[in-house]
């Protein structure tokens, strides 16, 4: 059952409804990128605040997060703060379950929602593979690996249709189960600095493609 904050704010709107309108109005030249996704998302200024320092990076991260809560935050946390690019990673909490059954297909029709959001606010879009995973901690024994494997597959598909940029953290961070290599995550779920350190690089060089990009 939720819980009365569940149900009072189930997107989890207020979250980042300040921060939002304090924003800082960037330099001229400057364009902002938004970080919009989960826990993945969120802990990365945490545990690498270097990474998000001096730069126009804006992260809008929740843990827990699904598709659909992102998709209905997606105008207040990503349109309104008028980037020019979005890095979306979502998905994995969908797998697991936290706001209901999904099927791969639900999830996706959710990403592809945010994706027609972004272009019609002429937003670019990096869409970002899943992270490998063998088991969540939080609902072990669900086997997600194929699931997340085959739902990669299926985002870069639409990717490469539509003339999104697919981002593939999933190939440098596998390891022989499917799962998340151990250097890289504590859990097997959550990047470590480590895991961080093979992700920026990777989302850097997307990034500074798409804005060489007309």
């Amino acid at each position: 059952m939720a819980n009365k904050l569940q149900m009072q704010d189930w997107p989890y709107l207020k979250k980042y409804q300040k921060e939002n309108a304090a924003l800082e109005v960037l330099d001229s030249g400057q364009k902002r990128i938004v970080f919009m996704g989960d826990s993945i998302t969120e802990f990365w200024s945490a545990l690498c605040p270097d990474f998000f320092a001096g730069k126009p990076y804006t992260n809008r991260g929740i843990s827990g997060q699904t598709t659909p809560q992102m998709l209905i935050r997606f105008r207040a946390d990503v349109i309104a703060l008028k980037p020019t690019i979005v890095v979306l990673l979502a998905g994995a909490n969908d797998i697991a379950g936290n706001t209901g059954p999904s099927t791969l297909e639900m999830i996706l029709d959710n990403i592809i929602s945010m994706a027609e959001l972004a272009k019609a606010n002429q937003i670019k879009m990096i869409l970002c593979s899943l992270l490998p995973a063998s088991d969540f901690p939080w609902k072990t024994g669900s086997f997600p690996a194929e699931k997340m494997e085959t739902f990669n597959t299926m985002l870069q598909q639409y990717a490469y249709a539509n003339e999104i940029l697919y981002l593939d953290y999933y190939a440098a961070m596998v390891d022989e189960r499917k799962g998340l290599k151990a250097a890289y995550a504590d859990d097997g779920v959550h990047p470590n600095k480590a895991g961080y350190e093979v992700m920026a690089p990777l989302v850097e060089k997307a990034i500074a493609k798409l804005l060489l990009s007309k």
